[in-house]
């Protein structure tokens, strides 16, 4: 019985000595599987596609209700994000998986400098025929100012409209885009906002709590599908940092309890 014991403990011991050595390999592992079945989605699902195409067949619409701006008006503009907007980035997400590792900004940096993100679906074709209604396109994005020339390489594979240097506007000193919305609006008659992110479209979202956001979006509920256009993404998101509290540091074994305590199950 004391040696059945002794070797129990010792087992045990082992144990704790892998799981501590093997530690960030299942914290990560944990982060990868909590992507997994998003990436697939974004990358395989028909309905991920038929909702782009609906949001952006809804926008057109609008487009063909606006009348023409008066001599003495502003001009017309659209405001639109880029990533997850108007480019797909979720090859860099499945990668991350591929590879088990986690979001960086070395490697978010080396993909954007590729220019290899294609078309969201629909949003070429909407962008275009936003231009030939003489519609200027500004692309808001919180892509970093080093990324424009590659940014600009990008959407001009594509003969995305405006994609040139004084229509994009990247983050320099905050992630707040208010600022940027606010430079474009002095000039033009910002008709339309796109995003896949509620913090595309207006300050009040920022930094708000899940119930405040929940608050906010009901408060603005005939914006939506009018003035606001808002594009599908489950891969990441200002709704993922509110599950966290916008706490930055923590560890992806953190993340998934986090995650896990917010799943509304069975009462």
């Amino acid at each position: 019985m004391k040696t059945k014991r002794t070797v129990l403990c010792f087992l045990f011991l082992l144990q704790g000595i892998i799981a501590s050595a093997q530690g960030s390999t299942a914290s990560t592992a944990c982060e990868a599987s909590a992507k997994l079945l998003p990436v697939l989605w974004h990358q395989h699902a028909a309905e991920y596609r038929a909702l782009c195409y609906q949001a952006f067949n809804l926008a057109t619409w609008k487009l063909d209700a606006l009348k023409k701006p008066s001599k003495k008006d502003k001009p017309y503009a659209i405001i639109t994000d880029i990533d997850e907007t108007i480019l797909d980035n979720s090859y860099y997400e499945a990668q991350n998986i591929k590879d088990g590792k986690a979001f960086s900004s070395a490697t978010w940096k080396q993909w954007t400098d590729r220019a290899a993100a294609t078309p969201v679906p629909g949003a070429l074709e909407f962008l275009q025929q936003a231009k030939k209604k003489g519609i200027a396109i500004f692309y808001i994005s919180n892509r970093d100012t080093s990324e424009v020339q590659s940014t600009v390489r990008n959407l001009q594979q594509f003969n995305v409209p405006d994609a040139q240097a004084d229509h994009l506007l990247f983050m320099s000193t905050t992630s707040s885009k208010e600022e940027r919305r606010q430079q474009v609006m002095a000039t033009y008659d910002v008709v339309m906002l796109l995003g896949d992110n509620l913090n595309d479209f207006a300050s009040l979202f920022e930094k708000k709590n899940i119930a405040d956001r929940n608050t906010e979006t009901d408060k603005e509920k005939a914006a939506w599908g009018n003035r606001f256009i808002v594009l599908p993404n489950a891969l990441y998101g200002e709704w993922e940092n509110a599950l966290y509290k916008y706490e930055r540091g923590l560890t992806a074994e953190q993340k998934c309890i986090r995650l896990r305590n917010h799943l509304k199950g069975i009462e």
